[in-house]
């Protein structure tokens, strides 16, 4: 008598289907990749065309040491961010005891508080980057005054608009925090989201930063 050996196939697992906000994130951010991408294709273009003129480039003097600071300080800030990130990943919120309590070198911290920080680097970088237009504005050029006062204002002009929209995508997270009673998934992924977009912005900056300040 013939037997028949039935062997247990092990229960199949779903497949976890990646987040339709981060995909349609990361989509939306390439996007604006390929726009300031047309930005710099727009400032080589304008430049190699003046220095085949025999024209001085840069065409006005720009505030390095300003430029190293805000620099950093938006460095910095992407790594506040991923600091408030991993809180929340965690699910830590708010912080843990004083707001400057140190244990083995680490901030007890949350969202709340890197966020807010994160925030306020940013800030301070759209005011150091006014404070530069001002200066370049009274040396006389502007948008229109001469071909690179147009390639220098509208990349760094864009890129500000950026960072202001960032500034008030953690004023959404942050106030959603306190508004909420619970911090539930969608706010988590909407956190981790903003850092994406807040990275991206960083990243920008590093290549018109050594583009336009540093390729000359």
């Amino acid at each position: 008598m013939a037997t028949t050996t039935v062997t247990e196939k092990a229960p199949r697992t779903p497949a976890s289907r990646p987040n339709l906000v981060s995909v349609g994130t990361i989509v939306w951010l390439s996007s604006e990749l390929m726009f300031f991408a047309a930005l710099f294709a727009m400032y080589f273009t304008v430049r190699s065309v003046d220095k085949g003129e025999g024209l001085h480039w840069p065409g006005a003097h720009l505030d390095l040491a300003l430029g190293y600071t805000n620099t950093s300080v938006l460095l910095l800030s992407s790594v506040t961010c991923q600091l408030g990130v991993f809180a929340v990943e965690r699910g830590q919120i708010r912080r843990v005891g004083p707001l400057f309590r140190l244990s083995f070198w680490k901030l007890h911290w949350g969202l709340r508080e890197w966020y807010v920080l994160s925030f306020l680097m940013g800030l301070y970088f759209v005011c150091g980057q006014g404070y530069e237009y001002l200066g370049l504005i009274h040396d006389h050029l502007t948008l229109s005054s001469s071909a690179y006062g147009s390639v220098f204002f509208i990349p760094t002009g864009f890129h500000g608009l950026h960072v202001t929209g960032g500034l008030i995508a953690f004023l959404f997270v942050l106030g959603r925090t306190y508004a909420a009673k619970t911090f539930t998934h969608e706010q988590q992924v909407t956190a981790i989201v903003v850092s994406y977009y807040w990275h991206f912005v960083d990243v920008v900056w590093i290549g018109l930063f050594t583009t336009i300040y540093l390729i000359h």
